[in-house]
């Protein structure tokens, strides 16, 4: 584009900016390695959120999807592996792996699981630190192929917001579980060797501020972070497959994508918006809340899984309670040594607004569910008046997010739908278009909008940045219907 040359009536050429594919945006690795398309990633929100439906319909558009296997049981993530695959086939694919510090069996019996599945890619997620299962999983079935290079069949996608962490993914399996795993004949002493050539994760998913379990942390600051430890943990290993880091947290729009792949992601993920699309996992009615949310209709609460840790998540705060319920519960956990400690005022309000049944009622619900979960829950429990009250206030967080899933609604006040200010960007973003409405939101369709939206993006940054002055209405990208954005992204 330009303006005419006065002498020579020729166009003279103010500034130039190559297409940019959508295929072409971060790191073609990553594309190549999964066997996608695009460098898109929906991730794990737990309880079935991210669910079958969002799996099998990224992975037919070219795109990589997690099931939200944590908080289920084995039998049902089981159902949701025999779907997938049935669907899928060799398409790709990938579980969640959740760290679970107060239920060390569940995810000893979910790595049991994949395993014996053959599942060959997880989303680890939560982890505080590295567990003797998720050592278990990377390094079973390590080989040398016929050119002597390690193979490793099951890959990880770590998720995670702390150095510290990133820092164990990163680098080779610790050595303790290594030798752990000899002793109990998972592995054998050469593939313990094996093990030290390569990272427990070759991607390692730098979560920002997002819904669910966060630190909160800025995405400006903490891909960069990241991006500093990938460069200097490969230097250290000399890892032969390289280091790729891709940012999670926040992004709902085109130019929080644009953001991130700019800053050097080599894919992006998403979470919030995917809860607020048709093929969820979650129910009309949150569906609804979420197309109505704005930046700040979010907070913290407790996590039901680290409850007596006091890890948080973030939730929904606009029209529901459940945030500050949860509040209330994790003050009383801290301030009693039992239920015994109670006032009358607290257990009545326990009793009529939390439970609506009575605490010895909710206790034996309790015992039912951990009978089937773990066992070993309830003897404890039985024992520890502390922990039994723990386990009591637990069962209300973990039916919560359940009670929106299903769209109970007589439990609207005590939904747990958890959320980042992600989603009020994009209901910000998507106001006035098709997309406003929660009926036409699709994973795909909201996917791709993104991916081209961030490359017009980036297209139009590199003209600007030759001084070349653009109209918001080629700057600022509007959704466009699925057979639309197909059309412009073959041409």
């Amino acid at each position: 584009m330009g303006d005419r040359d006065p002498g020579s009536g020729a166009l003279r050429i103010a500034g130039h900016a190559t297409t940019v594919r959508i295929e072409q945006l971060g790191d073609p690795g990553f594309c190549e390695d999964h066997g996608v398309r695009f460098p898109y990633v929906s991730g794990a929100m737990a309880n079935g959120i991210a669910s079958e439906e969002i799996v099998i319909e990224m992975s037919r558009s070219g795109l990589l999807g997690f099931f939200g296997a944590a908080g289920l049981q084995p039998d049902r993530v089981n159902s949701a592996v025999d779907r997938i695959q049935r669907e899928l086939g060799d398409k790709p694919y990938g579980f969640n792996l959740i760290h679970s510090p107060n239920e060390p069996a569940l995810e000893e019996a979910i790595v049991a699981l994949y395993l014996k599945r053959g599942i060959r890619l997880v989303e680890a997620s939560a982890y505080l630190a590295l567990t003797l299962p998720v050592v278990r999983y990377r390094v079973t079935g390590i080989h040398r192929d016929d050119s002597g290079h390690v193979v490793t069949p099951n890959r990880i996608v770590a998720k995670v917001s702390r150095v510290e962490v990133a820092t164990h993914f990163f680098s080779p399996p610790p050595e303790k579980y290594l030798r752990q795993l000899v002793d109990l004949g998972e592995i054998s002493e050469e593939q313990a060797l094996m093990a030290k050539e390569i990272p427990m994760a070759q991607d390692l998913t730098a979560e920002a501020d997002s819904g669910g379990h966060t630190d909160n942390r800025p995405a400006i600051a903490l891909v960069p972070a990241m991006l500093s430890l990938r460069d200097r943990l490969q230097a250290q290993f000399g890892y032969r497959a390289p280091l790729r880091v891709g940012a999670a947290g926040g992004i709902s729009t085109p130019a929080s994508a644009a953001a991130a792949f700019a800053m050097g992601a080599a894919y992006v993920v998403t979470g919030s918006v995917n809860q607020a699309c048709v093929e969820s996992g979650s129910s009309d009615c949150v569906r609804k809340l979420l197309a109505q949310a704005e930046q700040a209709d979010v907070a913290m609460a407790p996590a039901a899984d680290m409850f007596e840790m006091g890890v948080r998540v973030q939730v929904l705060k606009r029209g529901t309670m459940f945030a500050m319920r949860a509040g209330k519960l994790f003050e009383l956990y801290r301030r009693c040594g039992s239920i015994e400690d109670l006032s009358h005022s607290e257990r009545e309000m326990l009793e009529k607004q939390y439970f609506r049944a009575s605490l010895e009622q909710t206790w034996e619900s309790t015992k039912d569910f951990f009978r089937k979960a773990d066992p070993t829950q309830i003897e404890r429990g039985e024992k520890d008046p502390k922990h039994k009250m723990a386990l009591l206030f637990r069962s209300y967080l973990g039916q919560s997010s359940r009670w929106a899933n299903a769209g109970d609604p007589t439990r609207t006040v005590d939904y747990q739908v958890w959320c980042g200010p992600a989603m009020g960007a994009f209901n910000e973003w998507t106001r006035g278009s098709f997309l406003e409405h929660p009926e036409n939101r699709k994973v795909v369709t909201v996917a791709l909008n993104i991916l081209y939206g961030a490359a017009v993006m980036l297209r139009v940054n590199i003209l600007k940045s030759q001084g070349i002055r653009l109209t918001s209405e080629v700057s600022r990208p509007v959704p466009c219907e699925l057979a639309d954005l197909n059309l412009m992204i073959c041409q």
